[in-house]
């Protein structure tokens, strides 16, 4: 059987992988099989679930199948690997695209339980639509994932998050305050610490004139917020202020409502900024919150939740916030209270999800306790493998940074629920027995009467609040790990596992996991954490919707195949570092596929021999240095790197053994010139055992080429895939593998010179060529490969030319 037989195609196409996907998923290739109580040597890969709000661009493509490729990997080096793969479907972005789809606002229409689950299942119906692509595309992609259609949606999910909700709660981790919490006014709910993002915007800086009560003179506040004014609980400048110290102690009177407060000095005042006085408000920012809580003042609330200013803020009443701004800034100017008004660009906390300005309100809510487990969490990160290692900083910055508990409730609808009942007499807290996922909004009271003051059922009233995505998202390693079905198997389950995942969701997705599940059980989340940076446009620009330079894949695979794009994936960036978008890198990742099917069809005439051969110095030296870059790949795969593996195999596998070993020895395998059978024979077995460990090595990151040439060539009916790499294969005592590198310096000279002449790579050459005296093993393979007279390992009395350092050329003839 020939070659064209063997392996009937020239170059690599994307119907092929096609028709493997087909294959894999007959031979159950996508299941994950791993018992946590009886396996000893296996990974937890907690795979990030995405949220289904659209197309993947090539950035989150590319970041999911750098998973695949570590999980691949650690299959290959002997891994149980569980890596499954389902979607985060709880939040606002689902609810966000029903309302503008049907032109709906979800507060009107889930006011009653029927409105609301009418809601729910249109937001269940567009989620099911986004899910199913990115199924597509995963599988398109070669990503052996375990799909699993539960959801964070599912009540399969939601039981989990509820029972630990439980847990905590009896632990006196969680409790209810009316307290001042972050609030985003287009989506009507409480924001989290981490779900706050700060832009640039232009604005106004307003001067405006203040009365000093004790002696009627007039002071200048500069402000950007003046709908605050009624808002104010006191005016402050820095203690080393020297133009303000005469007025510690008085009062001011606020423009225009007549209020009066107090004149004090605080650090918080920076001299600079206006005119050094300022305004502390309840609340402009998170500053006056603090303020306002330390100096033990009453705050005044005049904004309300639906983003316009309440009866507090007097004439503004009814008024949306920047229609107030407006209103308030003209009737200062009338009354000739604004002395000059400055246009100014600063930045502006916003909500993560619609970016509308955050308001601080009063809410009660529910919070999670954490400020006083800071320093204990900084010892759990201690205790997790990070990779890059670098990135732990983020994570110690943020856990540094955090200022208020965690606000875990909001006022959405498609999330889980509160499972909470309260009496509505006594107020007293029921909770459901953990295990059965419950919404308390539709289902009656788990109790016949409040077991406190003995109100019926009818008066036990069900919470309708639902939790903040993070507090779904972040039991997702203890959901994977069945840790409500047995947690002592969980808990061994923990200790082996990785959480992959972008630098963008430190502060959310892995704190709060973290928190979670420290306080949980007590340990750490993760074995590992792998951090990975973020997908750049080719201009280096993150992509953005809005920006309108998202990069979409699926032309690309069609076009250049599932494996060029996973070559762009491992090839565009370091781990941890941004990796940016290349057509150009993709492509050569095709070309590379390409490479790959011709040396399989050149290796396919030759057997595959186990005994009867004799190796050449070049042979051992092949075997020796192809052995040694494996054993590099191996680490950076147990590192969970794939960007150092792809340069490596690359290099090996075309410019070290397809460039220099393979053309060497090519007349040599074909039985050319005078080599005995059994060196033929050591040829064909050097080959087959090189191209095979660069097929295994390169598995994980280009999964289709690598199985179609497996099966041509090893084994019809036995996947790469569940192959392994065992220490027989990465064992060889013999060769010098620094024979390698002479060999391609000698290879490189002799062609460069040949081309300069306009000579064929295959033109005889007459002369004598003297190579370092170190390469006196190879000067038949060279003599051959060249066709020069004679190679001399060793410097000439006489030469010519020089080629390289060591390297010369003794002409027996004109050469043209």
């Amino acid at each position: 059987m020939g070659a064209r037989d063997i392996i009937p195609v020239k170059r690599w196409s994307p119907e092929l992988e096609e028709e493997l996907i087909r294959k894999w998923e007959e031979e159950g290739l996508y299941k994950s099989e791993v018992n946590f109580r009886e396996d000893t040597k296996y990974v937890v890969i907690d795979t990030p679930p995405p949220y289904p709000s659209g197309k993947w661009g090539v950035a989150q493509a590319g970041h999911y199948t750098q998973i695949d490729m570590v999980a691949r990997a650690l299959r290959l080096l002997g891994y149980k690997v569980l890596v499954p793969f389902y979607a985060d479907r709880n939040g606002l972005p689902a609810e966000v695209a029903v309302e503008k789809k049907y032109g709906i606002a979800a507060h009107e229409i889930a006011k009653t339980p029927e409105g609301r689950e009418k809601f729910l299942e249109m937001v269940r119906k567009v989620l099911d639509e986004y899910e199913e692509d990115l199924v597509r595309t995963w599988k398109r992609l070669g990503c052996l994932f375990d799909y699993w259609r539960d959801g964070t949606d599912s009540p399969k999910y939601r039981r989990v998050t509820q029972a630990t909700f439980i847990e905590l709660w009896n632990h006196g981790l969680i409790y209810e305050s009316y307290k001042p919490v972050t609030w985003c006014p287009r989506c009507r709910t409480t924001l989290a610490e981490a779900e706050i993002e700060f832009k640039k915007r232009k604005g106004k800086l307003y001067y405006i004139k203040f009365k000093v009560k004790e002696t009627d003179e007039d002071i200048v506040i500069a402000t950007t917020r003046p709908e605050l004014l009624n808002a104010c609980g006191a005016v402050i400048y820095n203690p080393a202020d020297e133009r303000y110290r005469h007025l510690k102690d008085k009062h001011a009177v606020v423009p225009l409502y007549g209020k009066v407060v107090p004149i004090m000095e605080h650090e918080l005042a920076k001299p600079e900024f206006g005119t050094g006085l300022v305004m502390m408000c309840s609340y402009g920012d998170t500053h006056d919150v603090w303020f306002f809580r330390e100096m033990k003042i009453e705050p005044t609330i005049v904004i309300s939740p639906d983003g316009t200013m309440n009866e507090n803020a007097g004439f503004l009443k009814g008024l949306k916030i920047s229609e107030a701004r407006e209103k308030i800034a003209e009737k200062l100017l009338n009354g000739g209270l604004i002395t000059k008004v400055e246009e100014l660009e600063h930045e502006v906390p916003v909500c993560w999800r619609c970016r509308t300005p955050v308001e601080f309100i009063h809410m009660k809510e529910y919070f999670m306790k954490q400020l006083e487990f800071k320093d204990k969490l900084l010892k759990v990160a201690d205790r997790m493998i990070f990779r890059p290692r670098e990135h732990k900083i983020r994570l110690e910055t943020w856990i540094n940074s955090l200022a208020m508990d965690w606000p875990i409730s909001r006022t959405r609808f498609y999330g889980t629920e509160l499972p909470i009942w309260k009496c509505s007499r006594c107020g007293y807290v029921i909770l459901p027995e953990p295990g059965r996922y419950v919404r308390p909004w539709k289902e009656p009271s788990p109790v016949p009467k409040c077991p406190k003051c003995g109100a019926p059922k009818e008066e036990i009233i069900g919470e309708t609040r639902t939790f903040d995505t993070w507090f779904d998202s972040s039991i997702s390693v203890l959901y994977i790990t069945r840790w409500l079905n047995d947690r002592e198997v969980a808990l061994k389950a923990l200790e082996r596992s990785l959480r992959p995942q972008g630098y963008d969701i430190i502060r959310t997705w892995l704190y709060y996991t973290i928190l979670r599940v420290w306080l949980l059980t007590g340990k750490p989340p993760f074995k590992w954490v792998r951090i990975t940076g973020m997908g750049l446009d080719e201009k280096g620009r993150a992509m953005h919707k809005s920006l309108g330079n998202v990069i979409y894949p699926m032309p690309y695979i069609e076009k250049y195949g599932a494996d060029a794009f996973r070559y762009w994936a491992a090839a565009s960036g370091r781990l941890g570092s941004d990796y940016r978008w290349s057509e150009n890198l993709v492509k050569t990742g095709q070309l590379f596929a390409t490479k790959l099917i011709n040396m399989a069809r050149f290796m396919s005439v030759f057997r595959d021999y186990s005994s009867e051969f004799r190796l050449r110095e070049i042979d051992k030296a092949m075997i020796k240095y192809a052995v040694r870059v494996a054993k590099e790949v191996i680490k950076s795969y147990e590192e969970l790197d794939v960007f150092e593996p792809i340069q490596k195999i690359y290099d090996l596998a075309w410019n070290v053994f397809a460039s220099n070993y393979l053309e060497t020895v090519k007349p040599r395998a074909y039985g050319r010139d005078s080599f005995s059978e059994d060196e033929v024979r050591g040829a064909h077995y050097t080959l087959h055992r090189v191209f095979k460990l660069i097929l295994k090595l390169l598995s994980p990151i280009m999964p289709f080429v690598t199985d179609y040439i497996w099966r041509r060539l090893y084994s019809p009916d036995r996947s790469v895939h569940t192959e392994v790499i065992n220490e027989e294969e990465l064992r060889y005592e013999g060769g010098r593998e620094e024979l390698i590198s002479l060999l391609i310096r000698i290879n490189s000279a002799v062609w460069k010179f040949k081309k300069e002449r306009n000579m064929r790579l295959s033109d005889e050459l007459p002369a004598i060529l003297y190579i370092p005296a170190e390469g006196k093993g190879i000067v038949d393979d060279i003599k051959v490969l060249h066709r020069v007279r004679e190679v001399i390992a060793g410097k000439p009395e006489k030469w010519d030319v020089v080629l390289d350092e060591g390297i010369y050329l003794r002409l027996l003839s004109k050469t043209p």
